[in-house]
C-alpha cells in the first residue's frame, strides 16, 4: 500500500511540474546561447563574476571554467541559498552581462 501511495505521489508531482519543466526548458534554450557567449569569454568575465559574488575565489573560477551549473552550485554552497535562488541570481547577472 505504501509503495502504491509513493508511486501515485511521484506521478502527481510529475504531472503538476511537467508544464513548468517544459516552460523552463524553453527558457534554458534561450539562455543557452547567451551562456555560450559568457562561456566563450569566461577569462574576460571572471572579474565581473567576482564583482557580483565576492566569495568566489580564483580557484573557484578556474574550476568552474565557464560552466553555468558549476557556478550555480558554487554560489549556492558559498552563500547558503537554495539552488533556485542561485540559479535566479545567475540568470539575472547573465541578462545584465549579455545584452540582447
Amino acid at each position: 500500500m505504501r509503495k502504491t501511495l509513493a508511486v501515485a505521489g511521484s506521478l502527481a508531482f510529475l504531472l503538476t511540474t511537467m508544464p513548468m519543466a517544459l516552460a523552463e526548458g524553453t527558457v534554458a534554450t534561450e539562455t543557452s546561447s547567451a551562456w555560450n557567449k559568457i562561456e566563450g569569454n569566461w577569462i574576460e568575465l571572471k572579474g565581473k563574476v567576482k564583482e557580483q559574488w565576492g566569495k568566489l575565489t580564483d580557484d573557484d573560477l578556474a574550476q568552474i571554467q565557464g560552466q553555468r551549473e558549476q557556478l550555480v552550485g558554487r554560489i549556492q554552497a558559498l552563500y547558503g541559498i537554495s539552488v533556485e535562488e542561485a540559479n535566479k541570481e545567475v540568470t539575472d547577472w547573465e541578462n545584465k552581462v549579455v545584452a540582447p
